[in-house]
């Protein structure tokens, strides 16, 4: 068996604040921005794997969502335990010094886990907790 990792789905609070940090601070290439209905789903990903993409998607684009709990959702958003994903990075102190730079919020500064692996970790614009390991 193949199988592969095509996309995934984080959701954005703010469409252009999402795209900034993905495009311009992580160097992610935009994929698709596609507007509906009010909304706005953008495709990004790391320009050296073209077959895997981050969908930023509104989190109230699921019909079958109600309205209590989208204001659910959006509060996770808020704190930060809605969604999340792990990036990987040779240069940790490079990458954490190029974020803290265009101001996300940080959560962790990077250090060596009991667990073996060195990383950090951060908020994107809609409070997505994302976190950095450092890969050899």
């Amino acid at each position: 068996m193949d199988i592969t990792i095509n996309s995934v789905f984080l959701p954005h609070s703010d469409p252009d604040a999402s795209l900034a940090f993905y495009r311009d601070v992580l160097g992610f290439e935009v994929r698709n921005d596609v507007g509906y209905g009010g909304m706005r789903w953008i495709s990004v990903g790391p320009p050296e794997q073209p077959t895997t993409t981050i969908v930023l998607q509104p989190p109230a684009a699921d019909p079958g969502v109600t309205d209590e709990e989208r204001r659910t959702i959006a509060e996770m958003m808020a704190k930060g335990t809605y969604s999340g994903m792990v990036f990987a990075t040779p240069d940790l102190d490079e990458t954490f010094e190029r974020v803290v730079g265009a101001g996300a919020e940080v959560v962790q500064e990077p250090m060596q886990q009991d667990w073996g692996m060195r990383d950090c970790a951060f908020r994107d614009p809609a409070g997505n907790l994302l976190r950095i390991q450092e890969m050899p």
